[in-house]
């Protein structure tokens, strides 16, 4: 029997979408059909490619109203911030394509007389992408767009939290004229996905999740020696420098720490500010958090919605609850947000101090709308600590002072480094994690690499 799946959403706890899991059979065509339909994609002129794409975005980003308000509905991001993923969605994708001439010419060698010698970045054939719910297009358009770009077909499994998501893909591409099979959406369960990848129908994987997810991922991969591109969260820091401006500082980092919930693999969930400023810093932090509003994520006015599911809203409570029993000073008193209660995803945001990384919530990654703050005495201070992790995804520091920031930046062990802003992915740079952030890169040039193989021309001119 073909199994279901449901999502439920956090605005109501109603269920929102079911559909049915694909079958092996479904499974199998539908790979095949891949296989075939990516080779004739490959022959294709770059230039045709990008052109269909082209009008692919033209069509995603014209039915954005809808695309906004399914998210807001399935994972229970505001509606007033929804439609901000379709403007990210459409800036890297357009990124993307408008750098894929230079990104997939030939690399031309020294010149060597009766021969000419090239590189040739070819693609692999079929792309397979695991994307999560908390971002469901800024994370899933990384490696969709460039794959398809590059000549591989693609197979999208989306989060049983946001179905909808990759349907909207398939509405696009057909509405823009992708030949059929070039690019295919599946519902699966895990398992499934896992025997796609061990099966021998896709020879690439991009995955977006957990580190236990990504671990399952890269063990199938390992099995067949295909690639894999792996983004699998972070414990990300921000150091707040002595010479900050303060309003600045406090302004981003509440909104890196409590945007989407909380919910977003590079948002801020460990704060460490110079002594000098360290009173003033969280005076104003906690006053930030005070002034979000919590509620149904349907009404425009709410700029903090629920976790995606009570469970996930339970394990930052016990990371709080863990903390203050350990001595650490919750600062935001939940009766502030009415909406706020337990057995629910509705989570009021919380600042807390008198912390330390003994503590889950300065080590584990929380996910929500949590955040800790320590005070440092130095640079040297902060670098050690924002390196005591198991994580490396992004980091950042405020600070007037660009030579340091370059200089701190350097020592820090992590993908991405900000100097005065957060939780924002540049397509013109390369994304990538150390750690257990994951493997591998996407976006930027660099971006197409992983999506292509290098194949050497030695050819003899004459004989």
């Amino acid at each position: 029997m073909v199994g279901r799946i449901e999502c439920i959403t956090p605005v109501d706890g109603s269920v929102y979408v079911t559909r049915d899991l694909a079958d092996p059979d479904t499974m199998g065509r539908a790979l095949e059909r891949a296989r075939r339909a990516g080779a004739r994609w490959a022959a294709t002129p770059l230039e045709e490619r990008l052109e269909i794409l082209g009008r692919a975005v033209d069509a995603f980003v014209a039915a954005g109203p809808g695309e906004a308000l399914e998210i807001t509905w399935q994972m229970g991001r505001p509606i007033s911030q929804s439609p901000g993923e379709i403007a990210g969605f459409e800036e890297r994708a357009r990124h993307m394509l408008a750098i894929a001439p230079e990104a997939l010419a030939d690399v031309e060698v020294e010149p060597v007389d009766g021969f000419h010698r090239f590189i040739r970045r070819q693609p692999l054939g079929t792309v397979f992408v695991m994307a999560p719910w908390n971002y469901p297009y800024l994370t899933s358009v990384n490696s969709v767009i460039p794959a398809l770009a590059a000549g591989n077909a693609v197979v999208l499994k989306h989060s049983a939290q946001t179905p909808l998501c990759a349907e909207r893909y398939q509405a696009a591409f057909e509405s823009a004229g992708l030949p059929s099979g070039v690019f295919t959406h599946l519902h699966l369960s895990h398992d499934d996905a896992l025997g796609i990848i061990t099966g021998g129908g896709v020879d690439f994987v991009s995955f977006t999740g957990s580190v236990a997810g990504g671990r399952a991922v890269q063990g199938a991969a390992a099995r067949r020696f295909i690639g894999t591109g792996l983004e699998l969260g972070g414990k990300d820091p921000a150091y707040v420098r002595h010479d900050a401006d303060l309003d600045h500082a406090v302004a981003n980092l509440a909104d890196g720490a409590f945007f989407n919930s909380g919910q977003s693999c590079c948002g801020i969930e460990r704060i460490y500010v110079h002594h000098r400023v360290y009173e003033p810093f969280v005076e104003g932090l906690v006053e930030a958090a005070r002034a979000y509003r919590l509620g149904d994520p349907t009404d425009p006015d709410v700029n903090l919605g629920p976790m995606v599911r009570t469970a996930a809203a339970d394990f930052v409570r016990g990371q709080i609850a863990e903390a203050v029993t350990a001595g650490a000073r919750a600062l935001v008193d939940p009766a502030g947000f009415p909406r706020a209660s337990e057995g629910t995803p509705y989570l009021a945001p919380q600042v807390l101090v008198d912390v330390d990384h003994s503590l889950g919530v300065m080590s584990e990654e929380s996910f929500g709308p949590v955040v800790g703050v320590m005070a440092v005495g130095s640079d040297e201070e902060a670098v050690e600590l924002m390196n005591d992790s198991d994580y490396g995804l992004t980091a950042a520091i405020w600070t007037s002072d660009p030579e340091a920031a370059e200089a701190v930046g350097q020592r820090i062990d992590t993908g991405t480094w900000f100097q005065n802003r957060c939780d924002y992915l540049d397509p013109a740079l390369a994304w990538t994690g150390v750690k257990d952030s994951g493997r591998g890169c996407s976006l930027s040039s660099l971006g197409y690499s992983q999506l292509t193989r290098p194949k050497s021309f030695h050819l003899r001119l004459g004989t």
